[in-house]
């Protein structure tokens, strides 16, 4: 056996070819370039659209070579079976996507190679976990009451059977939960800025009242000392008289 050849390189999924980066560092290592890019391109087809990182390990004496994929993080799969660029700013009650338990499957597949999951169904749930820092909903749900039901078994025949596609029906649902969770968000908005308003108003109103109070108390004073100095001045008009 022979010495071992590294060749790294990101790769849009499905779509490795022998142009650069991968055809010109393949050249001098002697191997069959097109049962490379094949391999690659079957191995990388579930990341379509995605860049992935690849590694070709090259045996230099026999020329055997053997294809190693790296996965984006879950959360990057995630936002791209969602069609989203980002999470939500305040993920705990703000939502951007609702993931179908079969999406999270199709997730769990991609990365299980590399989470620290010996089950599928424990795959699943790392998947769904996920979901909440993103501000992901999972069948209408939070991460926490999805992974309680996978704990139930209520989803353990799709699991089981690794079903990823989602019918016309399923695709519906998923919209009007996550356009309800939304509206939700948007109530609960208002009515924290509402409070917000009032509270302010009255502050306000009770800083005017204060201010208000202040020239009449102080008016007063200016009264009680006329009132005070009208018998000095009347004895001193009688001395210029006398």
């Amino acid at each position: 056996m022979g010495k071992k050849e590294k060749v790294k390189a990101m790769i849009e999924g499905g779509k490795a070819s022998a142009a650069p980066p991968l055809g010109p560092a393949l050249g001098p290592m002697g191997v069959n370039i097109g049962q490379v890019i094949s391999k690659i391109n079957e191995k990388t087809a579930a990341y379509k659209g995605m860049k992935v990182p690849v590694t070709v390990v090259i045996d230099s004496s026999t020329k055997e070579f053997e294809i190693e994929i790296g996965t984006p993080p879950t959360s990057a799969l995630i936002k791209k079976e969602l069609g989203i660029e980002t999470g939500a700013g305040i993920p705990h009650k703000d939502k951007v996507g609702n993931l179908a338990i079969e999406q999270a499957i199709k997730i769990a597949q991609m990365k299980k190679d590399s989470l620290l999951a010996k089950t599928m169904k424990a795959a699943v749930k790392t998947v769904v976990g996920s979901c909440n820092s993103l501000g992901v909903l999972v069948e209408g749900k939070s991460a926490v009451e999805v992974n309680a039901d996978i704990d139930a078994g209520k989803y353990d025949s799709l699991i089981n059977s690794e079903k990823t596609e989602l019918s016309a029906d399923k695709k519906a649902l998923l919209k009007e939960q996550l356009e309800a969770a939304r509206k939700r968000f948007e109530k609960d908005l208002a009515k924290i800025k509402a409070d917000k308003e009032a509270k302010e108003a009255a502050k306000t109103a009770a800083a005017a009242a204060a201010g208000g109070a202040v020239p009449a108390a102080g008016s007063a004073a200016p009264a009680a000392g006329a009132k005070a100095a009208a018998p000095a001045a009347a004895a001193k008009a009688a001395d210029k008289k006398k």
